[in-house]
């Protein structure tokens, strides 16, 4: 479980830092929608795909937003054995004290006991600060090394431009993150089964205690439910998350689905602004409507590349086949605003390995030639591998010819040949020098005339 757990993770964040390396921008591609706030991001949480992108790699601060962070790293320590659901947690001094006076908590006291699983309520549904400094100190002994463990997996999680300082996100100047980064950390903390289902809760009871009777936690989310403000309900919304501190403006982070379709938004900075019938309209929540109907309603899922589409061929050597075909190693769907045709979309072809446009036999089907990325402007929805259509036989005597002129063409060949050309020459010269001395002196000193026949005596 554990290890299915790391890999799916590893990947899920492999694939999520490749989308958001450089992320698209739908607003650069069509008008008509504008988010108010210091940044904002929505994507399609399946596919990682960006619609909507503005300052998101802007370092802001998160307030709330950061008991994400928590609440993942809880269900972390419950899910390596460490803590459990059901284990009864006695509130420190220093956890409740700390907590500023008027800042939002649970309302708990020095001593009070509540389970791990209600202490997770009351940080994810009423945002209690007091709740989130007694979860750190349970799962990594004081508040100082639970916000190090915090930064730790921030980094394993490939965060760029994140830093916590404590457990609640209470106003640090040190204390910040980004869209992009919290969309990774919300991602994250959504592999976990039990976070979404105490996320996406609209109230919770808690037992009686020996501090206070039993008692309701309402949602701090309007677009979940309308106890607290009325008219920002969003049919199909689901989490995450809301923070809310004077630098920090208002924030959320959220989820919803409608047609077999999802998206998450996320919206850092946005305010509080006074309507001329006295009211206040918390534009976190009613601008995070809007993108999600521009979301569900702009944009439509059309096929881009297909496995079985003939991108283009390229030249074979060392074979009777003189070309081969090749085609997307798969499918691949994107979500496209509705004013752009796949047609309008733009295609590059890269062959780094085949510089020279000439692939050698033998190739088997399948095998990856080059790539093809799809684009429109500075949006890329997808780079995939083109892969040989079919098989192509390479010919014995091309490939033995090619064999002979590589070899033969290899600079230290030619060296060796051009050495054995010259000794032979020289072997020649020393053969033909020999020859003619030979001639010239005769057989040598024991030469006797034929008709001598010894000294008389």
């Amino acid at each position: 479980m554990k290890i299915r757990r790391f890999f799916s993770v590893f990947f899920l964040l492999a694939l999520i830092l490749a989308s958001l390396a450089a992320p698209a921008s739908a607003s650069e591609i069509l008008e008509g929608m504008d988010v108010e706030a210091k940044a904002a991001l929505l994507a399609d949480p399946e596919t990682d795909e960006v619609l909507y992108a503005e300052n998101i790699h802007e370092a802001l601060y998160p307030a709330s937003l950061t008991k994400i962070m928590t609440c993942m790293l809880v269900l972390e320590a419950i899910d390596n054995g460490a803590l459990a659901m059901d284990q009864v947690i006695t509130a420190s001094n220093y956890a409740i004290t700390s907590v500023p006076d008027g800042s939002s908590t649970a309302d708990l006291q020095v001593g009070e006991q509540l389970t791990v699983e209600e202490l997770l309520y009351c940080i994810m549904v009423v945002s209690g600060n007091d709740a989130a400094n007694v979860l750190a100190e349970t799962v990594s002994g004081s508040v100082a090394a639970f916000v190090d463990d915090m930064n730790a997996k921030a980094d394993a999680l490939g965060c760029e431009n994140t830093h916590f300082v404590n457990p609640h996100g209470l106003h640090d100047e040190d204390h910040y993150t980004t869209a992009r980064d919290l969309y990774v950390i919300t991602k994250a903390a959504m592999e976990y089964e039990d976070f979404m289902t105490i996320a996406d809760t609209r109230s919770f009871t808690l037992p009686a205690t020996a501090f206070h009777g039993e008692r309701t936690l309402y949602t701090t989310n309007y677009l979940l439910s309308p106890y607290r403000a009325a008219g920002y309900v969003y049919p199909g919304a689901a989490g995450v998350k809301t923070g809310t501190t004077t630098p920090a403006g208002n924030c959320l982070i959220s989820t919803a689905t409608k047609n077999d379709r999802s998206l998450l938004g996320i919206i850092l900075g946005a305010e509080r602004v006074e309507q001329e019938d006295g009211s206040v309209l918390v534009t976190s929540f009613s601008q995070m409507a809007d993108l999600f109907d521009w979301g569900f309603d702009d944009f439509s899922r059309q096929t881009i590349l297909s496995s079985t589409e003939l991108v283009d061929e390229l030249a074979v050597s060392l074979s009777e086949t003189t070309h081969i075909v090749v085609q997307p190693a798969y499918d691949v769907e994107r979500l496209l605003p509705d004013d752009v045709a796949v047609e309008d979309l733009e295609r590059t072809l890269s062959y780094p390995d085949y510089p020279e446009g000439v692939v050698e036999a033998p190739i088997s089907a399948g095998a990856v030639l080059g790539e093809i990325t799809v684009s429109l402007g500075d949006t890329v929805y997808a780079t995939v591998p083109l892969v040989a259509q079919n098989d192509v036989a390479a010919s014995r005597l091309l490939v033995f010819r090619h064999t002979v002129l590589e070899f033969v063409g290899r600079r230290e060949v030619q060296i060796g040949a051009a050495a054995l050309v010259v000794l032979v020459i020289v072997l020649l010269i020393l053969v033909k020098t020999s020859g003619r001395r030979r001639r010239r002196y005769g057989r040598g000193s024991g030469y006797r005339p034929r008709n001598y026949r010894g000294r008389r005596r």
